[in-house]
């Protein structure tokens, strides 16, 4: 049996692989790695407003920190969805407050994303 590291998307996976012949009996399953987490659910500050993800994927990218200034049409992140990148873009001029998701992270459909104010 070998052991190796895989990774996919940015995400490490541990795989280990059995040689067999037509004398070794087939070997039961293994457990299958854990799929990535969620990013935790961001909370909105008070007068803010939220960026929220349109459909479920992983983050690939993220183009801002809190304190940044953005102008309407600015990239935020790039979300992969259906092998697809999909660049979420600031919906009006503003300061960013909260960055809530990292590049790796995987969001579910209205997940926030940034807020600004």
């Amino acid at each position: 049996m070998k052991n190796y590291r895989v990774t996919v998307n940015g995400v490490a996976y541990e795989v280990s692989v059995e040689e067999i012949n037509e004398t070794s009996a087939p070997a039961a399953p293994k457990a299958a790695p854990a799929a990535p987490k969620a990013a935790p659910a961001a909370t909105v500050p008070a007068g803010a407003n939220a960026v929220k993800a349109p459909m479920p994927g992983n983050i690939l990218k993220v183009a801002v920190k809190a304190g940044d200034s953005v102008k309407k049409g600015a990239l935020l992140c790039v979300l992969e969805a259906m092998k697809m990148e999909n660049e979420i873009l600031a919906p009006a001029d503003g300061t960013i407050d909260t960055v809530a998701v990292a590049p790796g992270a995987t969001v579910a459909t209205d997940a926030v994303l940034v807020t600004y104010h």
